[in-house]
């Protein structure tokens, strides 16, 4: 009996901080009807998966959800479609890795314009904190972003952040990306960083060549955005970056 108590601590203690976080005991594994028409309505990533996709994208989503806590900052309350659309951005960067939940950032806070941060004393539409495990959006710039398919996307840009430093940091998803392609990509990002600098490369947005996170992020945006268009201009970054996140938007834009 001693023995099985000890073996059950740490189950209790994960239960009582799922519930601290989400006011939830036990993950949700289904999505409504609702949340599942409007994902068809508005989503369109996943308007272009196969049925049987659609299934895992759905029960991913609902895991994210259930997963984090959403706080409004300046505005009353956050509604179930931002938490929903959200999330679907999230799981649109991850789809690639069936056990990656971005679990390290527990909260996400929601603005509805611009906000300062104190991190560098700047006003910015989005920001990933790993120290408060936050990930924090401009709901505007969000919406934004999908509503406009121009290689600038705010949600993407952040869930990219947020991939990079979750494989870095030691949990139970640590290092999930693949050492060799990951390398492959360090040294292609570079090289077109090089030339954004320099103005041969007009295809990436001059502020993709700050650092490699920032060209990380910036090219992610661009992946799922105008997939066709980076594999015509870059297509062997694009390979690579289909390698490293384990998917192919080019695919999907053939269905």
């Amino acid at each position: 009996m001693e023995l099985l108590l000890l073996l059950l601590i740490p189950v209790i203690a994960r239960w009582i901080i799922r519930f601290n976080q989400t006011g939830s005991l036990f993950p949700a594994f289904f999505l409504s009807a609702k949340h599942k028409d409007f994902l068809v309505q508005n989503f369109v990533y996943y308007q272009k998966l196969p049925p049987k996709s659609k299934q895992i994208f759905e029960r991913r989503l609902a895991l994210f959800i259930s997963s984090k806590k959403f706080i409004p900052r300046q505005m009353n309350h956050v509604t179930w479609e931002m938490k929903v659309l959200i999330s679907a951005s999230a799981i649109q960067l991850t789809f690639g890795f069936p056990k990656v939940n971005l679990s390290w950032f527990r909260y996400i806070l929601i603005f509805p314009e611009t906000f300062y941060s104190q991190a560098n004393k700047q006003h910015h539409k989005g920001e990933v904190n790993p120290k408060a495990k936050t990930i924090v959006l401009s709901w505007k710039y969000f919406v934004e972003g999908y509503l406009k398919p121009d290689g600038r996307n705010l949600g993407l840009h952040e869930m990219a952040h947020a991939l990079r430093l979750e494989n870095r940091i030691m949990n139970e998803e640590y290092n999930f990306l693949n050492h060799e392609v990951l390398e492959e990509w360090e040294v292609r990002a570079r090289r077109t960083m090089e030339e954004i600098k320099n103005g041969s490369e007009t295809f990436f947005r001059e502020y993709g060549s700050t650092n490699n996170e920032e060209f990380f992020a910036v090219a992610v945006e661009n992946f799922f955005e105008r997939p066709v268009e980076f594999y015509s201009k870059h297509p062997k970054t694009y390979q690579t970056l289909c390698r490293l996140l384990r998917q192919d938007p080019v695919l999907l834009e053939n269905t």
